[in-house]
């Protein structure tokens, strides 16, 4: 019970990246390139202070995991660019759609045995997904070159969180990864044409920084050395459920009967998988 908590907490936490990156870009409060920098500033921020007050500080001159450093380089940029045109839910469906991908066929590699019942709960969580974003009727599908953006930001997450299972020590993994990642990360702000930051702006991608990424991430990589490959990338599939309930508090989005038949599909699906691994143990 006590992994649950912590993983719905950390979903939560991911879910929060989504709303607050959507609602300063839909905003016109700062561009993506300033939004991804600022946001990757207070996340080392963040995990650096952390690892100081526990005591590890000297461990910050460590050498980082260089694939979890460019693979969270290229899911922040992505993940930025992405949601200049896509709505908050519609980005995260993609965004853990390709993930659960990413990390099955990463389990797969890695010879881990996936049993039959957790294919049919991810099947049916994602199932769920594409129910309830599938356009019909006078409805439109997501943005072209939001989705190109969002399917390599998707793959850099899948392959960030494959590492962190890895990791021996996971906070001060987390704060490496995003000290080191800071430099890439500015090298596109640099690059990037048209900045623009205001308060609010900035004050947004503070909180995805220190709080939603900072803290999130670090909990993520916390808790999955306890959580099978599999079970993890089905567990990220409830981020776009909670994603589109903040965008409806927050960007004014209407639930509907669509929205509710989906969410029931999706967790379904999750609780099917979770079961499944605990019969095993």
């Amino acid at each position: 019970m006590h992994l649950l908590l912590l993983t719905v907490l950390t979903m939560i936490a991911f879910a929060g990246n989504s709303v607050l990156n959507r609602l300063a870009l839909a905003g016109a409060a700062i561009d993506p390139a300033s939004f991804a920098l600022i946001r990757t500033i207070a996340g080392a921020a963040m995990l650096s202070v952390l690892v100081v007050l526990r005591g590890n500080g000297a461990n910050l001159r460590s050498r980082p995991d260089h694939w979890a450093v460019l693979s969270l380089v290229i899911y922040m940029i992505g993940f930025s660019y992405a949601y200049v045109t896509l709505d908050a839910g519609i980005g995260a469906l993609i965004l853990f759609g390709v993930v659960q991908v990413t990390m099955f066929a990463g389990a797969i590699v890695r010879g881990n045995r996936v049993p039959k019942t957790r294919w049919l709960g991810a099947g049916i969580a994602f199932a769920g997904l594409v129910y309830l974003l599938w356009p019909s009727g006078g409805g439109s599908a997501p943005s072209l070159f939001g989705a190109a953006l969002m399917i390599p930001a998707a793959v850099g997450w899948g392959v960030y969180s494959l590492r962190g299972q890895m990791a021996a020590d996971p906070l001060t993994a987390t704060a490496l990864n995003f000290n080191y990642a800071v430099a890439f990360v500015a090298v596109v702000f640099v690059l990037a044409a048209g900045q623009y930051i205001t308060a609010g702006g900035a004050i947004l991608a503070i909180l995805s920084g220190a709080v939603t990424s900072g803290l999130g991430y670090a909990l993520w990589y916390a808790i999955l050395p306890r959580l099978e490959a599999t079970v993890a990338a089905v567990a990220q599939l409830t981020v776009p459920i909670i994603a589109m309930a903040g965008g409806m508090v927050f960007l004014a989005e209407a639930p509907d009967q669509r929205f509710w038949i989906a969410a029931i599909l999706v967790v379904s699906g999750v609780l099917i998988s979770l079961i499944k691994r605990d019969a095993h143990k």
